[in-house]
C-alpha cells in the first residue's frame, strides 16, 4: 500500500490522521474509516472503499494507492469531490494517472 504524495484528508480524519494511517499499515479494523483510491478496473475516476475491505479480496495483495482518507461515508464523498476538483483544475480532464505521474507517483 502506498500513499499519494499530497494525501487528501477529511476534516474529521485530520483529528485522527496518524492513528488512521497506522491502522491501515497494521491492517486494523477501523469502523467508519474510508479510503479513496484509483479504481481497480472500470471507467470510474475514483473508488471509495471502507478501510476494512482493502484487506479482503479483490483488494488484498494488490498494489493500492491511497489518495484520500475520511471518517464516515459522507466525508469520503466530500474528499472524493476535492480530489476530482483538483484533478480537473490541474489536468483539464479526468485522467487520474496524469495527475499522479505529474506529482512523481506516491
Amino acid at each position: 500500500m502506498d500513499y499519494y504524495e499530497h494525501l487528501f484528508v477529511g476534516e474529521k480524519a485530520k483529528e485522527r490522521r496518524y492513528g488512521i494511517l497506522q491502522g491501515l499499515r497494521e491492517g486494523r479494523l477501523q469502523p467508519e474509516v474510508y479510503v479513496i483510491m484509483p479504481p481497480l478496473n472500470g471507467n470510474n475516476v475514483l473508488e471509495i472503499v471502507p478501510s476494512a475491505l482493502i484487506f479482503e479480496p479483490p483488494y488484498q495483495g494488490r498494489e493500492i494507492l491511497v489518495m484520500g482518507i475520511a471518517v464516515t461515508y459522507w466525508e469520503a464523498l466530500v474528499v472524493a469531490g476535492q480530489i476530482v476538483d483538483e484533478l480537473y483544475r490541474r489536468t483539464g480532464g479526468f485522467c487520474l494517472r496524469e495527475m499522479i505521474e505529474g506529482d512523481g507517483g506516491s
